[in-house]
C-alpha cells in the first residue's frame, strides 16, 4: 500500500521519479505527488486518480532538478483530495515529506503544535511529520529527523527534503518498508525495489528504528541514539526486465505463463533424489529443533493464507503433526495454546512486509516460538525477522492478483515437507516420490498453459455475464477452491464463494438454479466418486458447471459439457495444476470485462498497514 520513491544524483530526477511511480501502481494507490527542489524552492505537483494524471501536470514544466521525491497515496486519513496527496509542507514550506504507514498518535501530536502556532492544510497523519521536523530544526536537518520520530507512535517510511539542504535526502522507517539503491553517482530510496531497479540492483536495507542521510555519492545510517549502523550493500537478482510487460496485455496473464518456469527456478539446486530429500541451506542450523516439533501454526494473509490450507493438508496427511493455520490479523489477539519447545510457526507472505503477518511473527518470536518464513522478497522484514526461511524464487509479481507467487509458495512447502519428514519418519521412497513428481509439474503446467488456455478463454466467455459463482473442492483443493473464488473476485468484482464440496448440501445448494455456475475441482483422487455425487447433485437442479477434472477421465467428460483437463500428478501436489484454469477463468473473465485487471479497484499488492 502506498509507494514512496525518491532520487538524488547527476540527472534531472522528475522523470526518473515519474517512471518510479508507474512501477509503484500495482501496490495500490488513490492518488500521486512529486516534490522537486529546484532553484532554492519546492516545485509540487499532485494529481488525484491514475499516476499518468500526474505525469500530465508534472510535464507541462521543464524543471532540471537533480534532487526529489514522489509518492502514491493509499487514503487512511482524509479522504481522497489534492489537499491530502503527498507530499506534504511544513508552514513556511521549507520541508516537504512523502510517508507510508500510519501514525497513530497524530491527533494528540496535532494539537500539541497547533499550541505552538504550527498551522495546517490537510487532515492527513502525515502532514504532522513535516511540521514536526521543522520543530526541531536547528540547521540540521538529519538530527532533526531523529529528534522527530522519537515522539512518532506508529508505522512509518518517510523521506524528507529541506530547501536548505539541497544535496540530501532524509529517511526513516518503523513498520514500513524502505531500502536505498545504490548507483552510479546517484542514490535512490523506495519502498519497493520495482522502482529502481532500473537504474541499480545494489541495494541497503533500511531497518526499523533507523534514520539514514542520503546523498549522491554517500550514505550514513543511524539508530534513534544517533549510534552508526553499518549495513552491507545486497545485489538483487532481479533486473528491470523482470518488471516489464513485454508483448503481453496484462502483468497477470504473463505471470500466470511464467509458472513453469518459476516453479523450475524455485526447485533448481534443492532436490536431493539419491537420499529423498529436499536441500534448504537455511533450516541446516535448526535439524536438531526440527526433528522435536510435533506442531505447526501457519500464519498468513489473502493469498498466502490459502497456501497455508493446502500445507495443512500436506502435513498432516504425510507426518504425524498437528497443523493450525491462523489469519495473521487474528494471531496476536489470541492465545496460543502451543508449547514452544515443540511447536513451529511458519510465516507466508508474497512480500515479506504484510504488516499483520510481520506483527504475528513478532509476537511469535516474544512467546520463545521457532520461526520460519516462506517470501519472495530477498531482504524483506519477513526475511529478516524470522529464525530461518526460505525464498520462493518467483520474481518480480506486478499483478494485484497473486498467481505465480501462490505456486511458488506451494511448491516450497512440498520441499519443506520432505526436509523435515526425512528428518522425521519419513522414508527415502516416500520422499523421492514426491520429489520426482515436483520436478514434473513444470512440463505439465506448460502442458496446460499450451493446450487449454484457448479452451479457458472460450468458458470464460460463455460466463462472463453471470453475477454469482460457488467454488466447489475437496481436501486439497478445497483451499484451490478459496483462492479460485478469491481470483474472480479480485479482479472481476464478480460475487463468488468457496466452499468444501461436502458441504454443498448443508445450505449453497439452495443457491443453485440455471443462472448460479459452480466451479468443481474434481480430479481422481481418494474422494473423487464423493465430488461426482455432489456434480450430480447441481446437475439434478439445472446448475451450470465447469469442472476441472484429470485427463483422460470419460465419465466426468460425458457427465458435464464444461470439463477442463489437467495432468494427473499426486493428490499432494495437485493444487499447482488445479489452481492455473482457475486462474485463467478469472482472468478472462476479467478482460471480457473489460476491468483494470493489473491493479483492481481498492486492492493493493503489499498490504503494509493493519
Amino acid at each position: 500500500m502506498c509507494g514512496i520513491v525518491g532520487y538524488i544524483g547527476n540527472k534531472p530526477c522528475k522523470h526518473i521519479l515519474l517512471n518510479g511511480l508507474k512501477q509503484l501502481e500495482y501496490r495500490g494507490y488513490d492518488s500521486a505527488g512529486i516534490g522537486i527542489l529546484a532553484h532554492n524552492k519546492f516545485v509540487v505537483t499532485k494529481a488525484v486518480g491514475k499516476v499518468d494524471a500526474l505525469i500530465q501536470k508534472a510535464t507541462q514544466d521543464d524543471t532540471d532538478s537533480t534532487i526529489g521525491i514522489a509518492h502514491t497515496r493509499w487514503a487512511t486519513h482524509g479522504e481522497v483530495s489534492l489537499k491530502n496527496t503527498h507530499p506534504h509542507t511544513d508552514c513556511h514550506e521549507d520541508i516537504i515529506v512523502v510517508h507510508n504507514g500510519i501514525i497513530e498518535n497524530y491527533q494528540s501530536l496535532k494539537e500539541q503544535l497547533q499550541t505552538q502556532k504550527h498551522r495546517f492544510f490537510s487532515d492527513t497523519d502525515t502532514e504532522v511529520l513535516a511540521h514536526l521536523i521543522e520543530e526541531y530544526y536547528t540547521g540540521d536537518l538529519f538530527s532533526a529527523v531523529v529528534e522527530s520520530m522519537k515522539h512518532v507512535v506508529g508505522t512509518y517510511g518517510i523521506a524528507v527534503l529541506h530547501k536548505n539542504h539541497p544535496h540530501e535526502i532524509v529517511v526513516a522507517r518503523n513498520g514500513s518498508p524502505l531500502l536505498l539503491g545504490i548507483g552510479d553517482h546517484c542514490a535512490l530510496v523506495a519502498s519497493d525495489a520495482s522502482a529502481i531497479v532500473e537504474h541499480t540492483n545494489k541495494v541497503v536495507y533500511i531497518h526499523d528504528g533507523e534514520v539514514a542521510q542520503i546523498k549522491r555519492d554517500e550514505y550514513a545510517i543511524v539508530d534513534m541514539h544517533q549510534q552508526n549502523v553499518h549495513r552491507s550493500i545486497t545485489t538483487l537478482p532481479l533486473s528491470k526486465e523482470h518488471a516489464q510487460l513485454g508483448n503481453y496485455k496484462h502483468f497477470m496473464i504473463k505471470e500466470i505463463e511464467e509458472q513453469p518456469s518459476v516453479i523450475l527456478d524455485t526447485l533448481r539446486g534443492r532436490i536431493d533424489l539419491e537420499k529423498g530429500s529436499a536441500i534448504l541451506g537455511g533450516l541446516k542450523n535448526f535439524e536438531s529443533k526440527l526433528r522435536t516439533i510435533n506442531k505447526m501454526m501457519i500464519v498468513s494473509c489473502g493469498t498466502s493464507y490459502h497456501a497455508g490450507l493446502v500445507g495443512k493438508y500436506m502435513f498432516e496427511e504425510t507426518m504425524d503433526m498437528e497443523v493450525i493455520v491462523e489469519n495473521a490479523s487474528e494471531f496476536r489477539y489470541k492465545k496460543i495454546h502451543a508449547d514452544p519447545a515443540t511447536t513451529l510457526i511458519l510465516a507466508i507472505s508474497q512480500s515479506g512486509e504484510t504488516a499483520d503477518t510481520i506483527a504475528a511473527v513478532k509476537e511469535a518470536k516474544r512467546k520463545g516460538f521457532l520461526t520460519l518464513g516462506i517470501v519472495n522478497v530477498v531482504g524483506s522484514t519477513i526475511a529478516r525477522e524470522v529464525d530461518a526461511g526460505i525464498y520462493t524464487h518467483a520474481g518480480f509479481e506486478i499483478g494485484v492478483a497473486s498467481t505465480k507467487a501462490f505456486t511458488t509458495q506451494l511448491a516450497v512447502l512440498a520441499l519443506l515437507l520432505v526436509y523435515i519428514g526425512r528428518l522425521k519418519e519419513m522414508s527415502v521412497s516416500e520422499g523421492k516420490a514426491i520429489l520426482e513428481e515436483l520436478l514434473a509439474l513444470p512440463h505439465k503446467m506448460k502442458w496446460f498453459i499450451e493446450h487449454q488456455k484457448d479452451h479457458m478463454k472460450n468458458i470464460a466467455k460463455k460466463y462472463s455475464g453471470m453475477k454469482n459463482f460457488l467454488y466447489l473442492g475437496r481436501k486439497y483443493n478445497f483451499p484451490i477452491a478459496l483462492e479460485g473464488a478469491l481470483k474472480l473476485k479480485e479482479i472481476s468484482y464478480i460475487h463468488a464463494e468457496g466452499y468444501p464440496a461436502g458441504e454443498m448440501k448443508h445450505g449453497p445448494i439452495a443457491m443453485i438454479d440455471e443462472r448460479f455456475p459452480s466451479v468443481i475441482i474434481a480430479i481422481k483422487d481418494d474422494v473423487y466418486d464423493k465430488t461426482i455425487n455432489g456434480i450430480e447433485e447441481i446437475k439434478a437442479r439445472k446448475g451450470p458447471m465447469i469442472v476441472v477434472g484429470s485427463k483422460g477421465d470419460k465419465r466426468l467428460e460425458k457427465l458435464v459439457p464444461d470439463m477442463i483437463e489437467v495432468e494427473k500428478t499426486l493428490p499432494i501436489l495437485s493444487p499447482l495444476l488445479t489452481v492455473i484454469p482457475l486462474q485463467l477463468l478469472a482472468y478472462y473473465i476479467a478482460d471480457f470485462l473489460k476491468r483494470d485487471i493489473d491493479k483492481p479497484r481498492n486492492l493493493a499488492k503489499s498490504v503494509t498497514v493493519e
